[in-house]
């Protein structure tokens, strides 16, 4: 059996006992059954938007009709009920366990983008794209109603939307057999246009595929038996993957299923790199195509919205369901009891060495000799380094920490004494601090950043940290997982206990990050990676600072918003810095405020933070210009 979390597994399995092992039900929980207009996410158009990994395939796959009816029909299920009730929350299905959708997904796969070569006016283009994905979706919509068996197509009635009741000899009908007979003649007149050598002449287009069809325009519900009483569900059409279409015809098909009338529901399913810089960065932002957000359509963003870090918390509960479901699946825990993740990866507080630890305390009396403090300051700073330490768990703050704290309130106070005139009755060079000095959290994660570089002291290590890296996204948590899972394969091999420790789980996840970095291939990978590794260059820099002035150090940057609002809209800038949000290397939040100033954060992603070793607690950056962004982006055309 292969390791099931180095897989896209729920894009490749077919059986939907298989999936639903494994699928986590957070997702409806998380981006649907919270939205505030949850009762026109069926009615009205909705783009569903986020980085590739993020899961809105699997959000289609689990939200078609004939997967919601499997989970109904065993609803008892321990694996069904929790998928029932977050279906239920985000309006799929009634109150009373019955459906609520009849939802079908449509992969908009290259076929589609073939149509947009024609010879054809755009229009022509893409009403022949447009009407063939209606037949599809009204031939899937058909098949998945009847999959279980449970009904026959002569029990599927199609309701028409009030003063549309001409347009129903074009779809054929309102029977469910009529409406198949029309699709299949759509579909077949389009195909041929399409799949031909040589396109037909304009003339000579056939004559199903130019005659008027539009089931989306028709269809307001669909009527169906469910337990020997009829019950009527909102149709819905899942467009999947509408980023595959060429800009333009995305442009010209989104104007068409954008209209507010229709009441067939409509979700557009895209990465981030089908819109605009604009629509991405939030800068200098238009209608789209003569569409207003929240009036027009709807927007449902995958990525991190809002409080990050509300995200952070509820991503890690998606993704440890994910590995609780993903674990058991494991060949060698197939005959015995299956350990949580949490027992995989301990977080035990790393030591230094005897000899690096010695090599510390060397250097720490070097400090206070080359600073000048006196013994009586040290001993005050120790002092509050101790009573830091008894307020947290024993194991937390060991002698490394405590002297790595030292070490940086030592050159906190050199900092804070500076241009005080010393007290007559004060020593020399001991005047008191222009401010308090005090022991907190922050100056211990300061000291972990500083012995990581120093001594290699592990720094990322643990079920957060795995968490904090995948950037709240699915596929890439799965990918360090598996990467995990397979060095406890590792060590099941050579006899050595399961559970990994911190200073090789630092090293699988750390080579993980590097090697995602490199395989980055997307366009304007180039650039991307210089953009970040000169942004991770600085925050590093910053980081490492004697007196570690941002507490746990930076993982960003920040412009300021009245400089970054003024970048061209077709600025080469802002181009690169949308692919790299799109493709997780960046996170970008407008409109931060700090210090009386409102700011552009643009903030690296846990995978960057990791192959950088930096830190992935957020709030820490380095000030800069708009022009730090443009020189690593000369520098790679060079």
């Amino acid at each position: 059996m292969a390791n099931p979390f180095l897989r896209r597994a729920t894009e490749y399995i077919r059986d939907p006992e298989a999936f639903l092992s494994i699928v986590s039900p957070a997702p409806l929980t998380t981006f649907l059954a919270q939205r505030s207009y949850k009762n026109e996410l069926f009615t009205h158009p909705i783009r569903i938007i986020g980085s590739p990994g993020t899961g809105k395939t699997m959000l289609a796959n689990l939200a078609e009709f004939k997967m919601v009816e499997t989970i109904l029909r065993d609803v008892a299920n321990s694996t069904n009920r929790p998928l029932a009730k977050a279906l239920a929350d985000a309006g799929f299905v009634s109150k009373k366990m019955t459906p609520n959708v009849a939802a079908v997904r449509i992969p908009m796969e290259s076929e589609y983008r073939a149509f947009w070569e024609l010879p054809y006016d755009s229009a022509i283009k893409t009403k022949l794209a447009f009407r063939l994905l209606q037949a599809r979706a009204i031939l899937a919509m058909i098949r998945g109603l009847t999959a279980s068996g449970e009904r026959s197509i002569e029990k599927i009635r199609f309701i028409p939307r009030a003063a549309y009741e001409a347009h129903l000899e074009q779809i054929g009908g309102l029977s469910a057999e009529g409406m198949k007979r029309m699709a299949l003649a759509v579909q077949r007149a389009i195909y041929t246009v399409g799949a031909g050598l040589r396109p037909p002449e304009l003339d000579k287009l056939p004559h199903d595929a130019i005659a008027p069809y539009a089931p989306f325009d028709a269809i307001e519900a669909v009527e169906i038996d469910w337990d020997g009483a009829p019950i009527e569900l909102h149709p819905l059409a899942m467009l999947d993957d509408m980023h595959e279409l060429h800009h333009d015809q995305l442009d010209e098909l989104f104007s068409l299923l954008s209209h507010r009338e229709m009441r067939f529901g409509r979700w557009m399913m895209m990465r981030l790199d089908a819109l605009s810089p604009g629509d991405v960065l939030r800068t200098n932002v238009q209608p789209t195509h003569n569409r207003t957000e929240g009036r027009d359509f709807m927007d449902i963003s995958m990525q991190v919205d809002g409080d990050k870090g509300a995200a952070r918390t509820k991503f890690r509960k998606m993704a440890l369901e994910m590995a609780n479901k993903y674990l058991p699946r494991v060949e060698i825990f197939a005959n015995r009891e299956t350990p949580t993740l949490a027992n995989l990866l301990p977080k035990n507080s790393p030591r230094l060495s005897a000899a690096n630890l010695r090599d510390l305390k060397e250097s720490l009396d070097k400090v206070q000799d080359n600073l000048k403090i006196s013994a009586s300051r040290r001993e005050e700073i120790e002092g509050l380094i101790a009573d830091f330490a008894r307020s947290r768990d024993p194991n937390e703050i060991g002698d490394d920490i405590a002297a790595a704290m030292c070490r940086i309130l030592m050159h906190r106070y050199d900092k804070r004494r500076e241009n005080i005139t010393p007290s007559l009755f004060e020593g020399v060079n001991d005047p008191e601090p222009s401010k308090p000095l005090k022991a907190t959290r922050d100056v211990a994660n300061g000291a972990r950043i500083h012995l990581h570089h120093e001594f290699g002291r592990p720094l990322h290590y643990g079920i957060e940290a795995l968490c904090d890296a995948s950037n709240e996204n699915a596929e890439v948590f799965l990918q360090y997982t598996g990467d995990l899972v397979a060095e406890v394969e590792t060590r099941l091999i050579r006899r050595k206990s399961l559970a990994i420790p911190v200073e090789d789980q630092q090293s699988v996840l750390r080579r993980t990050a590097q090697t995602r970095m490199q395989n980055w291939a997307f366009p304007m990978a180039t650039p991307v990676r210089r953009v970040v590794d000169a942004i991770s260059e600085v925050c590093l820099k910053e980081s490492l600072l004697p007196n570690a002035p941002l507490d746990q150090g930076a993982m960003a940057v920040a412009i300021l918003e009245s400089e970054f609002s003024k970048i061209p809209p077709d600025n080469e800038v802002l181009m690169v810095l949308k692919q790299a949000v799109a493709h997780g290397a960046i996170n970008i939040e407008r409109d931060y405020g700090q210090g009386g100033k409102h700011w552009c954060l643009i903030e690296l992603t846990g995978t960057v933070s990791l192959a950088k070793g930096l830190t992935m607690i957020r709030g820490g950056f380095v000030k800069k210009k708009v022009a730090f962004l443009e020189d690593p982006i000369g520098q790679s055309h060079a």
